[in-house]
């Protein structure tokens, strides 16, 4: 997760278990009323994982746990009107799928949803490099094709959302990894992978899972030039501490944040 950032390092950020994992989040985020639909911004990594490679990745609740918190803001997933998805890696979009049972084949979530992904990204899952294959659930692009109410979008909007969401896009991470930005000026950035945390506001902080992190370095960059000059705040994906915090410049040149939210709940945007 720290690429190439020392042990000594990191370790103060996210200390290790005896087993040497580390602990994260797969915060999801639920709007309301945006363009008259009940949107949830990725999935997290769910329950799809068979008991050994639940073990394996540290995932300790069998059940599906993005389904609990949304039945707490009254929200069943059938209500969910679209799902915007950055990319489709497993712990993004893993919660798409009901949790794991031996008895029964892979199955989607969120029968009434759209299914919003990016072209690039949507590319990438059916055609994994050898590198990030394991990075993909195998039946997940056949499924989401046979739902019907798959969306592909290119371009900075999305048909089923109109203008209520602007995507943007980086490739260091993954090709086409989409941002998801909420309010226009001051409002709220879907960061994903680009920066997963507070520690990779730091520029030269990227992940081992980049594509390219010299790209990403100079993505990031251009992205937290672009929010703090139009006052958008960072939403977290994987800070366990953070869920949202607004960009800041110091006097060095150096990117961090204030103004830390550790979970968000009735913002109003």
């Amino acid at each position: 997760m720290y690429g190439n950032v020392p042990r000594a390092l990191w370790e103060r950020w996210t200390p290790p278990d005896a087993l040497n994992r580390i602990e994260f989040a797969c915060r999801c985020l639920l709007a309301r009323d945006l363009d008259g639909c009940t949107v949830l911004f990725e999935t997290g990594i769910g329950a799809f994982f068979e008991p050994k490679l639940r073990e394996r990745y540290g995932v300790e609740d069998p059940e599906h746990a993005l389904l609990r918190p949304l039945g707490a803001c009254g929200v069943a997933h059938e209500d969910v009107d679209v799902v915007v998805l950055s990319h489709l890696h497993f712990d993004h979009a893993g919660g798409l799928l009901a949790a794991f049972r031996a008895e029964r084949e892979p199955e989607l979530l969120f029968p009434n949803a759209r299914y919003v992904v990016g072209e690039r990204a949507w590319e990438r899952a059916r055609h994994p490099h050898p590198r990030d294959r394991a990075s993909f659930i195998a039946p997940l692009a056949e499924l989401l094709e046979r739902s019907g109410r798959l969306e592909i979008v290119k371009g900075e909007s999305a048909p089923c959302l109109g203008r209520a969401v602007r995507f943007e896009y980086t490739d260091g991470h993954t090709p086409g990894l989409m941002h998801a930005e909420i309010g226009g000026d001051g409002g709220v950035v879907f960061c994903s992978d680009l920066m997963p945390g507070r520690p990779w506001v730091h520029l030269p902080i990227t992940m081992g899972y980049d594509r390219y992190p010299e790209q990403l370095v100079d993505e990031k960059r251009r992205f937290l030039e672009n929010k703090l000059a139009r006052g958008v705040r960072l939403f977290f994906t994987h800070d366990l501490g953070c869920a949202l915090a607004r960009p800041v410049l110091d006097s060095a040149g150096r990117f961090g944040v204030v103004d830390e939210l550790a979970s968000v709940v009735a913002l109003e945007l």
